[in-house]
């Protein structure tokens, strides 16, 4: 299969590990910033063709993780009144709030719906103006387009019934804040390639000069990240801190502009509390005036209220590579994808899931 089959060459695969053992002559961590990354790391097996020393730890980057319990809470409450659907993505229906999921919620009579794009919740809205439907919007910047589409198709055709519970969340203002903070430990970032694809990497290269950290942006296959890990340890062992492309079959410097004008059209930044680390300036999107009446939490008049972790769950430790999981003393015991403590066991993108499938 194009462009899939050969990034997962076996044969590429030893090749890259090979020049990768060449080049590491000195013990170096890095930090795979997306969950996606992280999956396909351990699925795929590759911390056991690194070479002695190259440590990998992930990131902060799965956006249904770092969702607050309290944009969860507010989905349940609004699901479960009369006339009332919330939409969103497959993750986020077993993801726990501070009382019940989604999930849970339907399952007493509550309206939440999967869906596959915030535009098949417009069309639900389209089909049903005298019902209420609110698309809980989840993700970084990659799936920001598709929402403000949605929101700009919704203003300019006149529907009203519809809206939006908003937990989109950026990346590079996480990641500043984070080594602004004294994130020890970590010498270089593997950026997300599908954020990139939508932004560009100039935020990046503002983030490796103030913090004198390599950065390459990968993909996510296994060849991708084991040439990214070679990058970036090339980087390492000259002295040299700047933004390198590995992904370019997808990314440009620039981005897409077209999506990057139609986010910036609907959304502007807003500091955006992030689950189990607190409140980051800057660090998510919330509509801009013209679309205020968009807004779901407007339009209910919810409370919107903060709620604290399960005190076993970790996940904040996990998210900013403090701790792989299997080391919190819940893991695969109260913690499991059945029975989910923190957002990381859910997701798709999360790394305890990840751990507890393809884990050592």
């Amino acid at each position: 299969m194009k462009h899939l089959d050969e990034y997962r060459d076996p044969a590429l695969a030893h090749a890259l590990a090979a020049e990768l053992r060449a080049a590491a002559r000195h013990p170096w961590t890095l930090m795979e910033v997306c969950g996606g990354q992280t999956h396909t790391i351990l699925k795929s097996g590759l911390p056991a063709l690194l070479p002695p020393g190259i440590e990998l730890v992930h990131g902060p980057g799965c956006p249904v993780c770092v969702t607050s319990i309290g944009l969860i809470d507010t989905a349940v409450e609004l699901c479960l009144r009369p006339g009332v659907t919330v939409t969103s993505f497959g993750d986020m229906m077993r993801v726990p709030g501070s009382r019940q999921s989604l999930l849970e919620a339907r399952a007493e009579g509550g309206d939440a719906r999967v869906v596959y794009s915030p535009l098949d919740a417009l069309k639900l809205a389209q089909k049903d103006p005298n019902h209420e439907v609110v698309f809980f919007a989840v993700g970084f910047e990659t799936t920001a387009p598709a929402t403000a589409m949605a929101v700009w198709q919704a203003a300019q055709t006149g529907v009203s019934n519809f809206s939006l519970l908003v937990a989109h969340v950026l990346v590079p203002p996480a990641l500043r804040a984070i080594f602004a903070a004294g994130r020890s430990g970590v010498q270089a970032l593997l950026a997300p390639g599908h954020v990139c694809a939508v932004t560009g990497f100039e935020d990046y290269e503002a983030l490796a000069r103030d913090h004198r950290l390599p950065v390459v942006v990968t993909g996510f296959e296994p060849a991708d990240l084991l040439e990214g890990i070679l990058l970036a340890v090339r980087q390492l062992e000259s002295g040299r801190a700047e933004v390198e492309n590995q992904y370019a079959r997808a990314v440009r410097r620039e981005g897409n502009p077209q999506a990057r004008q139609v986010v910036s059209d609907v959304f502007e930044a807003a500091d955006r509390e992030w689950r189990g680390l607190g409140v980051m300036p800057g660090g998510g999107l919330r509509l801009r005036p013209d679309f205020a009446s968009f807004d779901a939490q407007n339009r209910f008049k919810t409370a919107g209220n903060a709620h604290k972790s399960p005190v076993l769950c970790h996940a904040g430790d996990v998210l900013l590579g403090r701790l792989r999981p299997p080391a919190c003393p819940a893991f695969g015991r109260e913690c499991s994808p059945a029975h989910p403590l923190g957002a990381p066991m859910v997701s798709s993108e999360g790394a305890c899931a990840a751990y507890f499938h393809y884990g050592q």
